[in-house]
């Protein structure tokens, strides 16, 4: 788990459907839950300020990806799998402290580990092998499935999250 401590004001980001920052594109500076009318194909992105989450799906679902500013000439830049991306989120600001409570069972049940900042390896603090719930009391949180912020990634806000 990694706290997203990240300072931003105003986002941008521009998809292009081609690699290299080729072909038609779209740019968006908000939160966008169906981009399928603007593009068909995603091959790179330019992200001109702010920290955002795209999404292989729409309503924000499906892989994710933290992109932070900088340049994408092709998906796999980003640890992509394909050249489908269908909805963004930017990343809000914030700078307060970091707090989540993380749960071997659903329903944050078994045994709980409190985390308030970041941690390499999970498996090496949590005595159990498996999360199945968590709630994230303050800030904003990223996931990795491996150590070392490796893997799939999911971006976790404010809020109970009784299943894995």
């Amino acid at each position: 788990a990694r706290s997203a401590r990240l300072s931003l004001s105003m986002g941008k980001i521009i998809f292009y459907e081609d690699r290299n920052f080729g072909g038609r594109s779209y740019e968006c500076s908000s939160d966008c839950a169906d981009m399928h009318s603007y593009f068909s194909r995603c091959n790179s992105i330019r992200v001109e300020s702010g920290c955002w989450m795209v999404y292989e799906r729409p309503n924000y679902m499906g892989y994710q990806y933290f992109l932070r500013r900088g340049e994408y000439p092709d998906y796999q830049r980003w640890m992509g799998f394909n050249d489908c991306i269908r909805s963004c989120s930017m990343i809000p600001q914030y700078r307060g402290h970091y707090r989540m409570r993380m749960y071997e069972r659903p329903e944050f049940a078994g045994q709980m580990m409190e985390f308030t900042d970041d941690c390499p390896s999970v498996r090496d603090r949590f005595p159990s092998s498996d999360i199945h719930s968590c709630n994230v009391m303050e800030g904003y949180w990223l996931f990795y499935e491996q150590p070392s912020y490796r893997g799939r990634q999911f971006f976790l806000r404010p809020g109970e999250y009784r299943r894995f």
